[in-house]
């Protein structure tokens, strides 16, 4: 079969389109990994419940729905680690209950008709999870 010029000029469009959407998820994506690991690299090596670098697995699609729920565990059980042996009062397990809804939100997201409402509130919970992360940052000094 014979594509026309026409057909190879829709291909181009949908592949940059796509490029396009990649961007702009892989983008924030960075930004948020680049939050987890600076947090994580301000916590003590003996406080670090994992390795900084390991939040780069975040990056594999379908791998990363399920690695994210042991990055909010071990955040959390490292960011408390950390507070308690410089006695900073915080909550016991810093956001880690807010980040489990929100990797519960992304499994959920994959369930057909209802998945958009999922999204959407994984959405929301992705961007506050990661303001609490740099706020705990913060809180750690550099």
């Amino acid at each position: 079969m014979n594509l026309g010029a026409h057909d190879g000029f829709s291909f181009a469009l949908v592949a940059v389109a796509g490029l396009i959407a990649f961007a702009i998820f892989l983008i924030p994506l960075i930004f948020y990994i680049l939050t987890l690991q600076k947090a994580l690299n301000k916590c003590s090596p003996q406080n670090q419940a994992m390795q900084p670098g390991l939040v780069w697995l975040l990056v594999i699609p379908c791998f990363s729905i399920i690695w994210h729920f042991f990055v909010v565990i071990n955040m959390a059980k490292s960011l408390s680690a950390e507070f308690q042996a410089r006695g900073i009062q915080e909550e016991p397990e810093p956001g880690q209950v807010f980040g489990l809804v929100m990797c519960g939100l992304a499994c959920a997201s994959v369930v057909p008709l209802l998945g958009s409402f999922f999204g959407l509130g994984y959405l929301v919970c992705w961007i506050i999870y990661w303001v609490k992360i740099a706020g705990f940052s913060r809180k750690l000094g550099v």
